[in-house]
């Protein structure tokens, strides 16, 4: 019996199922089978998604980064 190597997926492909799947047009089971992966994955994925999606929209203002001038 051979062993099967790990898949690496990107990131836009972690997304792209993610992002179907905090959809809810299908189950999981249905995309697993679409985008060729576990479902326990998706799940992973999704809350992965779900918790970084607080700081797409920013961070507070104390911790901004100073801005660069590029003039100089």
């Amino acid at each position: 019996m051979t062993k099967k190597s790990r898949r690496t997926h990107s990131p836009a492909f972690k997304a792209k199922v993610a992002l179907a799947a905090v959809k809810g047009d299908k189950t999981l089971a249905e995309l697993a089978q679409l985008f060729d992966v576990h479902p326990n994955q998706i799940t992973i994925w999704k809350n992965q998604l779900l918790e970084g999606a607080a700081g797409v929209f920013g961070h507070d203002k104390t911790s901004a980064e100073t801005p660069v001038d590029l003039k100089a």
